[in-house]
């Protein structure tokens, strides 16, 4: 009997606080999963989308950074469009019906000074709710907009999330985004190669 092992995915780890299984969930990524662990981000500006069907136990989470889509990279879910489509994709490939799905979304802090007249915080929250709006994905839950940092623990298989809001004065949060958006301003517009 041949028997594979199955590695687990990148950013898992065992959370002593939450007593679980955890994974961390990255600025453009997402995952979808029917496994009993919790999903956790870090959000500053960007937003996380947590979806779930409650009749399978399955759910997942985005991370994304900037609201609407890239038609030349479709795969790239640091764009809010895609990495819903992705999301949803995945969810429903998993056996989630649409009429199912119901939502909580979180983040959209606008952390980063400078950005006064259009902030990408409020922006990325907009663009969420009325995303989901019209996909007719109803949203049971939300901590959006703000100025402060959340920490997002999401739980899969039940639908049940923690937030923690952190100090304003978390510049480690700041920090990391400034260089995310940085990086993000000198990749190319079009191709196949990303820098990141």
């Amino acid at each position: 009997m041949n028997s594979a092992v199955i590695a687990p995915p990148a950013g898992s780890y065992y959370d002593a606080t939450l007593k679980t299984h955890a994974i961390r969930i990255l600025p453009a990524d997402y995952l979808a999963t029917d496994q009993p662990v919790a999903l956790v981000t870090l959000l500053g500006s960007c937003v996380a989308a947590c979806l779930y069907d409650p009749a399978l136990g399955l759910g997942g989470m985005n991370h994304f950074m900037l609201p609407g889509g890239d038609v030349n990279d479709a795969t790239s879910a640091r764009y809010g469009a895609n990495a819903m489509e992705l999301l949803i994709n995945d969810m429903l490939k998993r056996g989630a019906r649409r009429q199912r799905l119901l939502a909580k979304v979180f983040g959209g802090g606008n952390v980063l000074s400078g950005f006064h007249s259009d902030p990408i915080g409020t922006r990325n929250a907009g663009f969420v709710v009325d995303y989901l709006r019209a996909e007719n994905i109803r949203v049971v839950a939300s901590d959006l907009g703000d100025n402060q940092a959340r920490k997002v623990c999401f739980f899969v298989q039940t639908g049940r999330s923690l937030v923690k809001r952190l100090p304003a004065t978390r510049d480690g949060v700041v920090d990391a985004e400034r260089a995310l958006y940085g990086r993000l301003a000198r990749a190319p517009a079009a191709g196949t190669v990303e820098l990141f």
